[in-house]
């Protein structure tokens, strides 16, 4: 891991993608607790807002691979953080003339700038370090998302209590600026910038598009295991579809009606450490027991907490088991995360990675749509909880079936391959 942090690439890389995650988080969370403070009698706006994150995959998946794989990752990613500043900068002129539906408008355009920048920067780390490394820098990927889960919330929660919305946007704004510019100070390699060769954009027609698109979805279908690996990511998508307001609706509607903003700070806190924890734990577990029955043992498990949290009566067992469920999430993230860069070539990297996003988006848009509707007329907060775990249970099971003799032929040839010479 000190080899990791040793490489100036990976270390730009790595505060980037940090401050690029501090632009989303710090500004969506106060943007929730604005809407369910200001339209409390109205919580399905909270849900569209979530939407407007969400939905922007389904419209540019399509073009963000080819986009990726074309042409130079660096400048995608620096452009997607430095475009995302501007449209921040929009987005607090609208919240301070309190014009709804131009900040959904904006919070939609930001949000489809952003998938832009997910396949660069896969790309980027993949062509940055060693193929040894992946399982430590999935890990280190992960802490960033423990931090973010441990602080997020409640960052947002504090910047909207303390600086009000527009402060907190203007935070998103100097955070995707800062992005940008480690991106733009670090030197990648050639090969990881633009693995295809270079390409002009007025040569992007969309036949080419087309063609580019069909070709990574046709290599998915035709490996096998990483298929099989992908189908899970829709289930995926409904369990942070019904999370991202999972936390505020549980306390604001079942557990802690009058201390809702602290308590579901606090519910991300614990959350947050449980992910830390399982970021540690997760690349020792996958070195001993290899990824394919952590990953199932993890989902397993992982379900059984959500069930238990929609059953708890007291925000107390609330904490303690979205504590133990963070530690069993972590390393299924870094199992997969670990897994896809082995899967796939670098020159691919950037049209399969933008396929994923969509089947999770899909699962996290029809989660987001169903909760807009139903909830609370015809779906309680308890009834929340328990389709996350049918989802991760279901999902744990389609692996164990598939994976473990998938895995096994897929690595015999390799096997035999090392033991010939």
């Amino acid at each position: 891991m000190q080899e990791l942090f040793r490489n100036p690439t990976f270390l730009k890389l790595f505060l980037a993608t940090f401050t690029s995650q501090l632009g989303n988080v710090v500004g969506n969370m106060a943007f929730a607790y604005y809407m369910v403070d200001r339209f409390s009698n109205q919580p399905s706006l909270a849900s569209m807002a979530e939407l407007m994150y969400s939905l922007p995959t389904l419209a540019v998946f399509w073009i963000v691979g080819v986009v990726a794989d074309r042409f130079d990752r660096k400048h995608i990613a620096t452009y997607s953080d430095w475009i995302r500043a501007l449209l921040t900068l929009l987005l607090l002129l609208f919240v301070h003339y309190d014009v709804l539906f131009m900040c959904f408008l904006i919070l939609f355009l930001r949000s489809s700038i952003s998938k832009f920048f997910g396949p660069a920067e896969m790309g980027l780390l993949q062509g940055s370090i060693g193929q040894d490394q992946y399982v430590h820098a999935s890990g280190l990927i992960q802490i960033i998302s423990g931090v973010f889960m441990l602080f997020g919330l409640s960052l947002g929660a504090t910047a909207y209590h303390f600086i009000g919305i527009e402060g907190a946007i203007i935070v998103d704004l100097c955070s995707f600026l800062l992005s940008g510019f480690l991106l733009a100070w670090a030197k990648f390699p050639e090969q990881a910038r633009m693995p295809n060769g270079k390409n002009r954009v007025r040569d992007l027609r969309f036949s080419l598009v087309i063609q580019d698109f069909w070709q990574g979805l046709q290599y998915i279908i035709h490996n096998r295991l990483l298929l099989i690996l992908i189908s899970g990511f829709m289930f995926f998508g409904i369990v942070n579809g019904v999370f991202s307001v999972l936390p505020i609706f549980s306390m604001k509607y079942k557990l802690s009606p009058d201390q809702y903003v602290v308590h579901s700070s606090l519910v991300t806190v614990f959350m947050g450490i449980g992910f830390l924890i399982g970021s540690i734990l997760g690349p020792i577990l996958i070195r001993r027991y290899t990824r394919t029955p952590i990953l199932i043992t993890c989902l397993f498990l992982a379900s059984l907490f959500l069930a238990g949290l929609g059953l708890v009566p007291r925000v107390e067992l609330y904490f303690v088991i979205i504590l133990l469920a963070g530690i069993a999430i972590a390393p299924i993230n870094i199992a997969l995360g670990s897994w896809l860069p082995e899967l796939v070539p670098p020159q691919n990297m950037g049209r399969v990675n933008s396929l994923i996003e969509p089947v999770m988006m899909l699962g996290h848009s029809l989660a987001l749509g169903t909760i807009s509707l139903a909830f609370p007329v015809w779906i309680n907060v308890t009834w929340l909880h328990l389709t996350l775990a049918i989802c991760t249970v279901a999902v744990s099971f389609f692996y164990l079936r598939s994976l473990p003799g998938l895995v096994r032929k897929t690595t015999a040839p390799a096997t035999a391959e090392q033991a010939t010479p």
